[in-house]
């Protein structure tokens, strides 16, 4: 989906009264399963573009508890935390809430939300690596995947086919092969491949390809670990990337990449798998030549194996203070169960689950993300990952690593030091 998930970082300050719940919201005896009302939070993606699979979630719960009624709010991504925060500390939660997966942590951290069972929800068992990881804290379940969204890469076929490559790679060495033809016809004013520099969800993918990570859990406790040798080999290979085939600006994010393709000034990205259709989209596309001429593939990774890509995407949760607990996890059930996700698979969202994910693969449509979505990473879920990401912390290491301005090695050392000062801070 075309939409930045947003870290859950300022909710402190509505915690005290959630703190006075103590546990019992979710381990209670009475967990509103008789409740007559139920309010669910989703955001304006179900309002706009699925709302017959919650009419269809509607219709079951109803049906299983005639005369409950089920109100529902919809909220765009920038303003929902905002109103989220602000009711949570009164008596007014709502008692189902969409959450982006990035924003779950600081919620789970903070007690804002109940623990539930997983083997209650349908699939649970298959549920994708990376969503699964969202949604557990402290070895317990506080929410329940809904859809995902993957990254892939996206080139332009006539710039390639100019160059003399006529079809997408499947290992690492041919698609640098395929670059260098690029990046040698087009010249230093192109970007063969338009990397951001500080797109962290890139450099660490290729981090987790070369076996490293952001950091690592040993006996409860988070280190960091970007100074291993396999970190520095993965960041050694994004840097790698930036220097040779981005030649824009090397203090830039991702936001405005689409934006940037569209311009014509680049031959590939790698990025969630909307931002190739969008820059080829009228709007967008300012040299009248991508629309029909740029394709998706996975990303071969300099491991042999593809590039495992951040799996974003959305999560259900409950308030620890609804009072409709158990209502609300039989609505999430129905609308994230089979008949759901195979609506949500028709609109072209990745499944919350392995099982429905290996029946895309078989469909030329869809194969190429659902592929690249099987080999997958998620951040590290420590209590103060929400601090590491207000610093922006990847993103400065990643630019002194981009413009030279440090040595991978001294840039990687400095941001361990930074993550080990607040990643086991609540």
């Amino acid at each position: 989906m075309k939409r930045k998930l947003i870290a859950a970082i300022g909710i402190a300050g509505m915690m005290v009264s959630i703190a006075a719940c103590g546990d019992d919201g979710g381990s209670g005896d009475s967990k509103g399963s008789d409740a007559k009302e139920l309010t669910v939070w989703l955001t304006v993606d179900a309002q706009n573009n699925w709302p017959e699979l919650v009419k269809a979630a509607d219709a079951a719960v109803v049906k299983a508890h005639p005369g409950v009624k089920i109100n529902h709010e919809y909220y765009g991504w920038p303003d929902k935390n905002a109103k989220l925060d602000a009711v949570l500390a009164t008596d007014k939660a709502p008692d189902v809430v969409e959450m982006g997966n990035t924003e779950m942590l600081g919620y789970m951290v903070k007690g804002a939300f109940a623990p539930l069972d997983a083997s209650k929800f349908d699939n649970s068992s298959a549920w994708l690596d990376g969503l699964k990881e969202s949604v557990t804290y402290d070895g317990k379940t506080y929410g329940v995947p809904y859809y995902a969204g993957g990254r892939v890469a996206n080139w332009r076929k006539d710039v390639f086919a100019a160059a003399g490559v006529k079809s997408t790679p499947k290992t690492y060495a041919e698609l640098t092969a395929a670059l260098d033809k690029v990046q040698k016809k087009e010249g230093d004013k192109f970007s063969a491949w338009y990397q951001p520099t500080r797109d962290w969800y890139a450099a660490m993918s290729f981090v987790y390809d070369a076996g490293g990570s952001i950091a690592k859990e040993d006996g409860g406790q988070w280190k960091a670990d970007l100074s291993s040798p396999e970190s520095i080999k993965g960041l050694t290979d994004f840097k790698s990337i930036v220097d040779k085939y981005m030649h824009g600006d090397k203090t830039k994010d991702e936001s405005d990449r689409y934006i940037v393709y569209g311009q014509g000034k680049s031959g590939m990205i790698f990025a969630p798998a909307w931002e190739g259709a969008t820059a080829a989209a009228k709007e967008n596309d300012k040299t009248g030549k991508l629309a029909g001429n740029v394709e998706n593939f996975v990303m071969p990774g300099p491991s042999g194996k593809n590039l495992p890509v951040f799996l974003g995407g959305s999560d259900l949760a409950v308030p620890v203070k609804s009072k409709a607990q158990d209502l609300a996890a039989e609505w999430i059930n129905a609308f994230t169960g089979p008949s759901g996700q195979k609506g949500l698979i028709a609109k072209g969202n990745l499944p919350n689950n392995k099982t429905d994910l290996a029946t895309l693969k078989n469909d030329p449509a869809t194969a190429v993300p659902a592929t690249a979505a099987e080999s997958n990473w998620f951040v590290p879920m420590a209590p103060g990952w929400g601090q590491v990401e207000k610093a922006q912390v990847l993103q400065t290491m990643l630019q002194s690593i981009g413009t030279g301005k440090k040595t991978v090695e001294a840039a990687a050392k400095e941001a361990d030091a930074a993550i080990d000062k607040v990643i086991n801070t609540k």
